[in-house]
Order: structure tokens, then sequence, then C-alpha cells
């Protein structure tokens, strides 16, 4: 048996700086990974951990000159040569050298290339547990990253990173989870939920980030909802709710754990906000987190005087116009806005809002027999809405003797006992009703819902409303279509003028659709002509006052009164005279609404509809959302979800159908190419392309052309 030779290893030793010169031969050129001056400060700090492997340099005569060039080790060299520029190290300070031989067999390109690819890299879980063992070892998050020349954020990422349950940073560590699915894992800190998510989805081929984190934070509250910016994170958190924050996506300030606890509290603080309102003295308080629109119809609304401002409120208001105005004039020509000039532009707009919309001051003798609404409007703020009288408090004669009863002025009679009125009825009011649930697994596409299709028609007939009154010259022309039909069709009798406009109230309608951009702008359009005229001085004075507006006013004015008799709403036809819509007066209606909707370019999606879970997707089949995904994205997109239940596949819907610009049928137009054209054949009896469907599209589902709309 032959005997191995024994290696040899270089030997070590201490070399001057100044003796020392990079070699030519050294095979890094090109700059990659931590910076030379990082590295000099690392150097400064922890001094120089890894030695320079050298060579003695050969002269022309064939002898050592005494110098050393540097094949392996050429970063660290420029690192100690600007701790040299810098007299933050001698020029003469020995510097740790492997010296090799001058006639090596081995070529020193060989050792500079050798010893930049040999580097087995640190697996990233090592640096993260590394940045843990500091930390637990009393190094601040802010220390760690300073030592390491990296952001704080990152430090509190890996941080983060390194708290997932254990048994899935194994999993990571055998490289059987991307990062990407580690960093979604963060938004949960309970080990057990994590390792329950995992099981579930490991042999799933669709196992997503976004899917893990959905999965995660299911059930929990966004802190972007309306009822967690009204409560406050900080109030929540107080109270022992935990608040899942996603450090490595925007998460919008992360998710609400406990629903349970943000409703109490809302619920608490609302209330307490009634009782400080009922203290004006109102009859009745109503208290909800959310009204449905026009839940104010039908009754009467008191006639208040705005409360001047003070003198320090007057500054206050013209200071921030006074900012306003020049941050626009500043940044007028910037194409998109600094964060914090556009938080602050936003911030100022809140704040003249709230100016504008202060307090009324009522009759106190009317007070008493009206009441306020208490709610939270769509950005989070209290909304209160005073000054509504109900039928049944309404002033009445009353016959003589009856003195317990309510008095002729509606308020209630004083109690006898405390010479005090009876305290206001405070009532927590809101609509809280369950998703449909439908697990049909067959394939054919139903009817929808009849009560979804009202809903719907609800969206659709706020937002044409809204589109009417943004164009007066086809509202003109829709008073006068109905001004000639009277006049040449059907006679009318009555009064001086018999043209009048119903306000339709929606009686059936989501519970978004107060929120709806449609919504906002007539409100806040109704708001602002009503502070302009002068109601309650007389018939006499408001004639006048509208005899006196410019014809642009007359005309928007004229358009916002007239939308509210717009009528898009589907209900189901009664067969029998009296009572409801017949069939053909259904399908005049639709058809007029399409009519108005191609000549105002309404557009539902610009209108701020898109598919949710909660108006659309968790209330049809499994098949109407795949057929929904199929239209809106493709039918990959479709693919990816067709084999999840009904609750997971209507969420993930929700998600891949945002920004597509999907319409349901009842949203859509009867006739898409009919925008270009003529509206021709006013009589026709034709019905809307969500009733009926193209024979040859489905010619094998004729019970769905001829009932689109489900019969109960």
């Amino acid at each position: 048996m032959t005997n191995m030779q024994k290696i040899t290893l270089a030997s070590s030793r201490d070399i001057p700086f100044h003796n020392l010169v990079l070699s030519q031969s050294n095979v890094r050129r090109v700059k990659a990974g931590i910076s030379v001056g990082e590295l000099a400060e690392s150097i400064a700090r922890r001094g120089l951990i890894q030695s320079l492997h050298v060579r003695p340099v050969i002269g022309e005569d064939g002898a050592e000159t005494g110098k050393f060039e540097v094949p392996a080790g050429g970063r660290r060299y420029r690192a100690l040569e600007l701790l040299v520029k810098q007299k933050r190290l001698a020029k003469s300070a020995p510097v740790p050298c492997i010296v090799s031989s001058a006639d090596d067999g081995v070529l020193i390109d060989e050792v500079s290339l050798a010893e930049n690819i040999e580097r087995s890299p640190l697996h990233p879980l090592d640096q993260f547990r590394a940045f843990q063992a500091m930390r637990e070892k009393g190094m601040t998050e802010e220390a760690i990253a300073a030592a390491f020349f990296i952001d704080a954020k990152v430090v509190k990422q890996r941080l983060r990173l390194v708290a997932v349950a254990p048994v899935l940073l194994e999993v990571y560590a055998a490289d059987e989870m991307t990062l990407e699915q580690l960093m979604a894992f963060t938004v949960s800190s309970d080990h057990a939920r994590q390792a329950q998510v995992w099981e579930a989805v490991k042999n799933s081929w669709s196992k997503e980030p976004y899917q893990i984190r959905r999965m995660l934070t299911e059930g929990s509250v966004r802190a972007s909802d309306k009822r967690a910016r009204f409560l406050g994170l900080d109030a929540y958190e107080a109270a022992g709710g935990f608040v899942l924050r996603d450090l490595f996506q925007q998460d919008d300030g992360g998710w609400l754990q406990d629903s349970v606890l943000l409703e109490r509290l809302v619920g608490e603080k609302l209330k307490a906000e009634a009782e400080a309102i009922a203290g004006e003295g109102w009859k009745w308080i109503e208290v909800a987190v959310g009204f449905l629109y026009g839940h104010t119809m039908g009754l009467r609304e008191l006639l208040g005087t705005t409360v001047d401002l003070t003198n320090e409120e007057r500054a206050t208001r013209e200071a921030l116009r006074d900012e306003y105005d020049r941050l626009e004039a500043e940044y007028a020509e910037a194409e998109d806005l600094p964060e914090e000039v556009d938080q602050r532009l936003g911030e100022i707009e809140r704040q003249l809002s709230a100016f504008d919309s202060r307090r009324m001051a009522f009759d106190p003798d009317q007070i008493g027999s009206a009441g306020a609404f208490v709610s939270i409007d769509s950005g989070g703020s209290l909304l209160v809405e005073r000054g509504f009288v109900r039928p049944e408090d309404e002033a009445r004669v009353e016959p003589l003797g009856d003195a317990g009863d309510v008095g002729a002025d509606g308020t209630e009679p004083m109690d006898p006992g405390t010479g005090e009125r009876p305290a206001p009825v405070i009532s927590m009011a809101g609509e809280t009703r369950p998703l449909e649930e439908d697990e049909d697994e067959g394939d054919t596409i139903k009817p929808l819902p009849e009560r979804l299709v009202i809903e719907l028609t609800a969206h659709r007939t706020l937002a044409l409303r809204d589109a009417v009154a943004n164009n007066p010259r086809i509202a003109m022309t829709a008073l006068l279509h109905k001004l000639v039909t009277d006049c040449f069709v059907s006679r009318a009798s009555g009064a001086a003028l018999e043209a009048n406009v119903r306000d339709i109230h929606l009686a059936v309608q989501s519970a978004d659709l107060a929120d709806s951009f449609p919504a906002q702008n007539i409100d806040t359009r109704h708001a602002g002509w009503k502070a302009d005229m002068p109601l309650g001085q007389g018939d006499d004075v408001l004639w006048n006052w509208l005899h006196a507006l410019d014809e642009a006013s007359r005309q928007a004015l004229l358009a916002h009164c007239l939308s509210f008799g717009v009528n898009a709403l589907y209900e189901r036809p009664n067969p029998y005279s009296g009572m409801g819509i017949s069939q053909h007066g259904l399908d005049r209606r639709l058809r007029e609404a399409d009519r108005l909707a191609r000549t105002t370019g309404l557009d539902l999606v610009e209108a701020g509809w898109k598919p949710t879970v909660a108006n659309y997707l968790g209330r049809v089949t499994k098949s109407r959302i795949l057929e929904a995904v199929r239209e809106g994205v493709g039918e990959s997109a479709a693919q990816l979800i067709d084999h999840l239940k009904k609750g997971d596949m209507a969420r993930e819907a929700e998600r891949l159908l945002d920004g597509s610009g999907w319409l349901p049928e009842p949203l859509r137009l009867d006739d898409p190419d009919a925008a270009a054209a003529p509206v021709q054949d006013v009589g026709s009896d034709e019905l809307p392309a969500f009733l009926t469907e193209d024979d040859e599209a489905h010619p094998e589902d004729e019970e769905k052309r001829r009932h689109l709309i489900a019969a109960e």
C-alpha cells in the first residue's frame, strides 16, 4: 500500500500594511455585495475576522522584494487601505496573512478564483436566528441594524420570520417552503393555527402566499374598516384586543383579531355619543353602525339655523384655506404629490369639511317632538343627523280633557312627579342579514335570486340618478318627454300643473348602498342646494329665489330634483290589476332606464360598483361565481378556484375580479352596441339583456332565457 503524501499548510504571519499590494491576478473586478466602506466599518468594529492570502513579490533579479501581493482578500485589502487613508489605521499596522510560496505550483489566479467561489452562503434562517440570539442577549433592533448597516425595519422583519412556528422553520430549512410563504405566516402569532394552515395547503397545488394570509386572517376585521377607524386602534388594544400586522406587505394597518370585542367597544362608544346627544332634549335617538340609504324618507326634517363660527374658528378656517392654496400652487406642476403633502391636503380637506358641516341650532319647542340618527360615516367619523319628526309625533288637535296624551305640539307631556319630560328613547338599530348559502354543485347556471336582482338594480337606480343630475340637458329632455307624453298621449286633470317628481324609496337594498359613490355624491349635492335655499321663509321668498337663479344654476337644480324620480328597480310583476306593476310596465321601465343609461354614458364600474362576497359572489351558486371569473378574468383564473368550497371560492373570486370591470347581467345595458345608434322603436316590448339571453348563445337553456329572475 502506497503511503499518501502529507499536506503542508502555508504559514501565517503579521505583515505591515505598507508592504502589501493588491494583486493584478485578483478575479474580483465587478462590485458585488457589501460595499468597501461598510466592510471598513465592520473591521473597525470587529477587527479583521479573516486573514489575507498573500505571496511574495519577486523582483527582476529573481529575489523577493519584501512586498507581498494579495490575490485573495482584495476587498479586505481595500477596506484596510480606506482605514489608512482615514488615518484610523497606521500604515505600519500588522495585518494577519497566510503566506504561500512564491514558486507554488498552483496559479495565483486559481487561488483567487477558488477563494471567491468556494464560499458557502449562509442560509437565511441562520441569519434570522443569529439576529434573534443577539436580541435575546440585550442588543436592540436599532443596534443590530447599525452593526450590519441595514435598516431597523429589516431587522424587525427577520426577527418576525424567526418567530414563526418552529415546525415551519424546519420545513423552510429543508427547502420545502419558499421565503414568500414563510413571510405570509408572520401575519399571525398563533403557532397552532400556523401549523394547521400549513397542513391544509402543503399538499395542495394552490398554496400561494395570499391564500395563506387569507386563511390566517379569516374572521378578522381590517384596520381600514370604518368601525376600527371610529374606535381607534389604541382603544381596541387597550381593551385587550390584538392587531395582526404584516411587516412585508402593505396591510392598511393590519387586522383586528377579536371582532366580538370590536363590536362591543364600538357599540359602547356609539351609545355614549348618543347619550350625550340625548342631553340636547331630543325625543328619541336611533343608533347604528350604518343606516340604509334613504332611512329618513317619510320623516319631516326640522329647519335649523347654522351656528355661527367664533372669531377663533374663522381664523383657523382661513389659515387652513391659505395653506391649502399655497400647497396646491407649489405642487401644481408636479406629476405626483409627495406622500406627506398628499396626506396634509387630505387632512386640511377633512378639517374644512368639519367647518362646513357644523351643528345646526333648532327651536327648543320643536326638539321635544323630534329625534336624531347616530351612526358612523364611510370614513370612520361620527355622523349625527338631527331634527327628524316621525309621522306619529306630528302635532295634532286633541279632544278637551285628554291631558295625559301627547301635547298638541307633538312633544311628550311633563311627568307630574318630576315636572320634566320623559328621558329620550335610545334604540340600537342596524341590519344584519346572513348571506344566502347555496351549495349547488351542478353545472347549470341557475337564475339570480330575486332579492339580489332588486338590490343590484337599486345600485343601478342610484347611479342613474347621479348621472341624470349631472346632465341637465338630458334631465330637461326627460322632463319634456314626460310633459309631452302627458299632454299628447294621456290627458291629465286636477292641479294647475300635474308634472311632479315622486321620490322612489329603495326598500330593498344592500348594506353598502349608503356608502357608495353615487349615494355620497347625491347627499353632498342635496346638502349644498339645501344650504343655499331660503327654506322656511315663505313660498314667495323661495319662488323669487328660484326665479333669480342664472340659467346654469336653474338647469343644475332641475336635473338634481328630477333625478329623484328615476326608477330603474326590478320588481316582481303583478298579473292582476290594482297593486304593483304589470309585466308591460316593468318592461317599459327597464327599457327607459337603459335609454337613460346609454344617453348619460353611465358606467357602473366608474360609479364604484365591484363584485364582492357581500353584494354578489356570496349570494349566488358556484357555477355563477365561476361564470363571473371566466367572463371577467379568463378561463385560467376560473380553473384556479373551481376546486374550492363555495365560501373560499367567493372570497378568491372577489380578489381575482378586483379591477376587472366585470358586471352582472342586471347592471349591464341591454345592447352595448346601441350606445352609438339612435334609439328606435320606443314601444317595443323586448326585455333587457339581463332578463333574456340570445337563443344562439345558450340553445340548451330555454328556462334561463325565459325566467332569469327566480320566482319564489
